[in-house]
């Protein structure tokens, strides 16, 4: 079965902004993801190419090298994965109400 942009989004449910105790998926960091068929990669599983925009919740956030990492690393993990790009992005400016409902009941601003 083929890579899907929701197969990215649960996976990246593991990274979390360490100064909020929600992913970053549901603090409404990812801006978007692409999956596309990489037929040049090697091997017996078929490979994609993965690209992700992603923002911060400030542009001055210490941690943002840190948490593009660990979103890098996180893809890496996935056997599906033959390549990955992470696009650090400001437009448009994150703002709290692209947090999840889930997240919002957990954070307590429900």
């Amino acid at each position: 079965m083929p890579l899907t942009e929701n197969d990215v989004l649960v996976a990246l449910r593991d990274v979390y902004d360490p100064e909020i105790p929600v992913n970053i998926v549901d603090l409404g960091l990812i801006y978007r993801v692409s999956v596309v068929p990489d037929p040049d990669a090697p091997g017996m599983i078929p490979k994609h190419r993965v690209e992700v925009d992603m923002s911060m919740t400030s542009p001055g956030c210490p941690l943002h090298g840190m948490i593009m990492d660990n979103v890098r690393n996180r893809l890496a993990c996935i056997q599906e994965v033959g390549e990955a790009q992470v696009n650090l992005v400001w437009e448009p400016t994150w703002g709290p109400e692209r947090i999840s409902e889930a997240a919002r009941k957990q954070l307590g601003i429900g």
